[in-house]
């Protein structure tokens, strides 16, 4: 990643504003009409402000030419997820352990809801994120242009999971989702598998392109045919069908459907593995059913790492878009294929 653009000062909203250092002090601290600022001079270093997406920092004011060593942590999600059960709590138990371990402390940024209900970075044009040196950004509910606008504009930011942003080079740590999901395919071929089905989810971003692209790889490498389902077909009708054409294994592109899926097979009156082997592409919470293992303590580790190499110089971008491998699932729900003649 290329050099970060230095941050806007009050001198630089001076300027754009046409006014003194010190009218734009006493604007920001609020301090315009008892110094008598005309409201009109007021407006004008409040948009020059917006324009230039600057944010007071009292920590950077008293450690002049110095770093806070802060570091951000955004997440997209609606709310924090500190439930030991909760996907992303491993990510931020990773985060945290490594900044302690660098000497940086944390804050959370939660910001406010748009319209849309979803969580933006930027509030009336100005980067709320700005605060820290930098930021680890979690979740999957946003749009690339946050990200995006972060990128040009220089703000130091390492994104869990891989992502895409047309026109930017972002940096990113994700899981390594296509080899593993192409072994599990190739383990069920081991097995006897001949018709392995996947069952995806609607949302198709990278995450799930990935596991996408190595089930076709392992059915390429095993000579199996492609079974590809939809959620809308996840109904009794579908299962009787696809298990009477011959379908033994079913790889779940998340949790709800692997529920929803197993949920179906028992309201059947049959039963995982016996009949049907399902293998859920994301970690599950709870014990006993065959998951992925994805590292996400090191994940959260490894981003934070990679945030503070950004903070040093310049980071190459082989070296800050980052997978790392996935462990395969435990047996407790695959098994080889019943004889059904």
């Amino acid at each position: 990643m290329g050099e970060s653009r230095r941050r806007p000062r009050q001198a630089d909203v001076a300027k754009l504003a046409g006014v003194s250092q010190p009218t734009v002090s006493a604007v920001i601290n609020g301090r315009g009409a008892e110094t008598g600022i005309p409201e009109a001079t007021v407006r004008r270093v409040q948009e020059a402000v917006r324009q230039l997406g600057y944010v007071a920092n009292p920590a950077a004011r008293s450690l002049k030419g110095k770093r806070n060593r802060l570091l951000g942590v955004h997440s997209f999600e609606s709310m924090f997820p500190l439930d030991q059960l909760d996907f992303y709590h491993e990510f931020l138990v990773g985060i945290e352990q490594q900044a302690v371990a660098d000497g940086y402390d944390l804050v959370l940024f939660a910001s406010t809801e748009a319209a849309d209900g979803r969580r933006r970075v930027y509030r009336d044009g100005v980067n709320r994120l700005a605060l820290a040196d930098g930021s680890v950004l979690l979740g999957v509910e946003h749009g690339s242009a946050d990200l995006a606008r972060l990128a040009a504009e220089g703000y130091p930011f390492v994104h869990i999971g891989r992502r895409t942003v047309p026109g930017s080079e972002i940096a990113w740590v994700g899981a390594d989702y296509a080899p593993a999901t192409e072994e599990i395919v190739l383990r069920l071929a081991a097995l006897g598998h001949r018709r392995v089905g996947y069952l995806a989810a609607p949302e198709r971003m990278e995450v799930v392109l990935d596991k996408e692209a190595g089930y076709r790889a392992g059915c390429a490498k095993a000579g199996l045919p492609e079974l590809m389902y939809l959620t809308s077909q996840l109904d009794p009708a579908w299962l009787d069908a696809a298990l009477a054409a011959g379908l033994t294994a079913v790889l779940v592109e998340n949790e709800d459907l692997a529920r929803r899926l197993v949920g179906a097979v028992r309201g059947r009156g049959l039963a995982v593995p016996a009949d049907l082997s399902v293998a859920v592409l994301v970690t599950m919470a709870e014990p006993g059913w065959s998951g992925l293992r994805i590292p996400r303590n090191e994940m959260g580790r490894t981003a934070v790492k990679l945030l503070a190499r950004m903070l040093s110089g310049p980071v190459p971008p082989d070296e800050s878009r980052l997978l790392l491998p996935c462990g395969l699932p435990d047996e407790h729900m695959i098994a080889p294929p019943r004889d059904r003649d």
